[in-house]
């Protein structure tokens, strides 16, 4: 998933043939974030610094793309896939969505991306909150503070993007990349000062004591004791 994701806007922005990008998720999620299960933990991974390449083309794959991508958000977009979906140039969420960026709950930094779009959508204090504690949103809290653009009944979710996807697919290509690209180079100004730090601290955390505990803990289905180590 993380490769694919790290490709698909890339793909989207080379087809001759499509002009809008709805992205969904599979079932009642969007993306439900990592998996830990009985491996080892990310700091011990071989794949570690494949997956922090891959880390950095996602943002800017999606940031380079010239064509809109709308983000339909069904359940849970945890960590990376909050990030994902908050990168896109519209976020329809449906009343079930519950966004978070649960990176910090796993002992590692918000490193991918959350400390690029989070404050860039909703000031730097409120990002700073919830990318230090965790904290989920409801899909109504989301639009409160201007994390979403759009919220609808989960039933009208997909009507709701693909009435937005015809809009925007009927509008002028060039006029329309022209109207979403220097805000994106606004994005990716400061994602080249952002991104190198945030994915260091992130890989640095990862091989932290307190990351080996978190995923102990989530094996265990118990809180984790965290040391500062």
């Amino acid at each position: 998933m993380h490769a694919e994701l790290a490709t698909f806007s890339r793909d989207f922005a080379n087809d001759r043939e499509m002009r809008v990008l709805v992205l969904t998720g599979e079932g009642r999620a969007f993306c439900a974030g990592g998996d830990f299960g009985p491996s080892d933990p990310i700091g011990s991974n071989p794949e570690g610094p494949t997956m922090m390449v891959e880390a950095r083309q996602i943002v800017d794959h999606i940031l380079e793309c010239e064509k809109p991508i709308i983000a339909a958000v069904n359940g849970y977009a945890m960590g990376l896939g909050a990030t994902v979906a908050l990168l896109c140039d519209v976020v329809v969420a449906g009343t079930s969505a519950v966004f978070a960026d649960t990176h910090v709950n796993m002992g590692i930094g918000a490193g991918d991306g959350g400390q690029l779009i989070w404050p860039h959508l909703i000031g730097v204090n409120k990002a700073k909150y919830y990318l230090m504690t965790g904290d989920r949103l409801t899909g109504a809290e989301a639009e409160d503070i201007g994390l979403v653009s759009f919220l609808v009944e989960d039933d009208q979710l997909m009507p709701k993007a693909l009435e937005i996807a015809e809009k925007l697919a009927a509008g002028a290509p060039q006029a329309i990349a022209a109207s979403k690209m220097a805000i994106n180079a606004y994005l990716r100004s400061v994602s080249s000062v952002v991104m190198p730090i945030s994915l260091q601290y992130e890989e640095s955390s990862m091989r932290s004591a307190d990351h080996r505990e978190a995923v102990k803990a989530f094996q265990e289905k118990r809180s984790p004791n965290f040391t500062g180590k």
